[in-house]
């Protein structure tokens, strides 16, 4: 427990339920030596909020139908230089989890836990510890030397692993020519989305344009040639 002349943990909530904030606030405002730094409910105002208020813990919930997804994890770092952030989240897929952990995520806390739990995921991680349980670490570590691997045989596969599942789906309906309207009627995410995810391909993949990515994404199987 912290004493009163500690700072408290300052903690930035990124989540687009807003009862499921709400929740979270009233928690950790409960909690000695926490308090609620800010909450967003989109990656914009994520951004944004991270930037002015430097938060130490940014709790982070993934939502795989919309831009809230785990590539959001390196911008929200570089955003707030000392913050760490801890995945909270109702989805169990592990490789969710993975890829929240090798973009920089140091703890992941599934809803159905008990309050408590979060709670000291919150100090540990804010102390400098991580908070994954040892199959994650494991499976994390393996992939992570497999890709090592692979990438030594070709360096474009490295890029291509930093891809989110997100990302290929929009490559691939690149790769069928559909504009941006389009990829955004099929994945039902919004147009602002989907910029946001080609901004973020081209970045990964190191390429300037839409040609660049249809030839990249021939070659290496991210799409199939319209027929």
């Amino acid at each position: 427990m912290s004493s009163p002349t500690e700072k408290p943990i300052r903690i930035l909530l990124v989540d687009n339920r807003v009862l499921i904030r709400a929740g979270l606030c009233l928690l950790i405002e409960r909690q000695p030596g926490m308090t609620i730094a800010g909450e967003a409910g989109n990656s914009t105002d994520a951004l944004a909020l991270a930037t002015q208020e430097q938060p130490d813990i940014i709790l982070f919930e993934v939502n795989l139908n919309d831009s809230l997804a785990v590539d959001l994890i390196p911008q929200l770092l570089n955003a707030a230089k000392h913050a760490r952030v801890i995945l909270v989240t109702e989805v169990r897929d592990p490789q969710v989890h993975h890829q929240a952990v090798q973009w920089g995520s140091m703890g992941v806390v599934l809803k159905e836990q008990p309050a408590e739990v979060l709670v000291k995921a919150i100090r540990k991680v804010y102390a400098g510890e991580a908070w994954l349980d040892r199959m994650t670490i494991a499976s994390v570590l393996t992939k992570m030397s497999h890709a090592r691997a692979d990438a030594e045989a070709d360096p474009e596969l490295l890029k291509i692993a930093t891809l989110s599942e997100r990302e290929r789906d929009v490559i691939a309906l690149v790769g069928q020519g559909y504009k941006n309207k389009q990829i955004a009627e099929t994945l039902y995410i919004s147009e602002i989305t989907v910029r946001h995810h080609l901004t973020s391909i081209f970045s990964k993949l190191g390429i300037a344009d839409r040609l660049e990515l249809l030839i990249f994404a021939y070659q290496h199987g991210l799409a199939q040639l319209p027929r």
